[in-house]
């Protein structure tokens, strides 16, 4: 199994904060930035192979990720068109290094607490995290759900049949080859402005995707300084209650 976390994206919604960094290293509380704390949990949870998509500050990117020393493997797939193109070019990149193997994919603002990691890992099929307890978003994806399966993920989604949902998958090696394949033929026809997505639901359900629901454990997005603030809060609250437990304990050079 390897993990995929696409940090190629520009980070305008941050302002100030990323100006001359990417998001990833936006830090969130107790010494961690986004991306140090998902590499950490990976590492600690036993994966020893992560991809990285980048874009802007790819070097600084790299040397950050260098600096953690984390007991893992880490490779870049840089696509230098990040100003005119969505992370479905990302992803193209980078499927060469992980075809053949279960993928762990992340959005690279993501921050999560470790049950949700541990879920996605030990899930027996390709799995996207999903949350019912929450109102559907209004500018965020949703999941389409028929039959137990997702459907179809979208933010333009909305209806009974919907759920919210956050971009972390665990994939199947045969299925994220079939997404990957659907994601070449957008990208041949010139739609190299759309999510990775659209090319999951051009396969019309025939990926067998299914729902891991997160019943309202940490698993979210940062899209702005105002969901820095609120992720941030959750964050912190989350890491007390996961050295209290104990589960899996975070052992990186950035835990404080």
């Amino acid at each position: 199994m390897k993990a995929l976390i696409l940090n190629s994206g520009m980070g305008r919604r941050m302002g100030e904060l990323t100006r001359e960094k990417p998001k990833g290293m936006v830090e969130i509380g107790e010494g961690y930035t986004i991306i140090s704390r998902l590499l950490t949990q990976l590492a600690n949870a036993g994966l020893r192979d992560a991809v990285i998509t980048t874009g802007p500050f790819a070097q600084r990117l790299r040397d950050y990720v260098a600096g953690l020393e984390l007991p893992m493997s880490v490779s870049y797939a840089h696509n230098p068109e990040y100003e005119t193109t969505n992370y479905i070019v990302s992803i193209l990149k980078a499927a060469p290094l992980l075809v053949g193997d279960d993928v762990l994919l992340f959005h690279g603002d993501l921050v999560l607490e470790n049950s949700v990691l541990a879920d996605l890992m030990t899930a027996q099929t390709s799995v996207m995290a999903v949350d019912a307890s929450l109102p559907l978003p209004k500018k965020d994806f949703k999941a389409k759900i028929a039959r137990g399966r997702i459907v179809a993920v979208g933010v333009e989604l909305f209806g009974d049949d919907c759920v919210a949902c956050q971009p972390a998958y665990r994939l199947r090696a045969e299925d994220f080859t079939r997404w990957y394949a659907a994601m070449e033929t957008l990208v041949r026809r010139g739609e190299t402005g759309v999510y990775a997505e659209n090319a999951f639901n051009e396969l019309h359900g025939e990926l067998a995707l299914y729902p891991m629901e997160l019943h309202g454990r940490l698993c979210a997005e940062i899209d702005d300084p105002d969901d820095l603030a609120a992720v941030g809060a959750r964050f912190r609250q989350t890491l007390r209650g996961e050295r209290d437990n104990r589960a899996l304990p975070l052992k990186g050079r950035n835990n404080p």
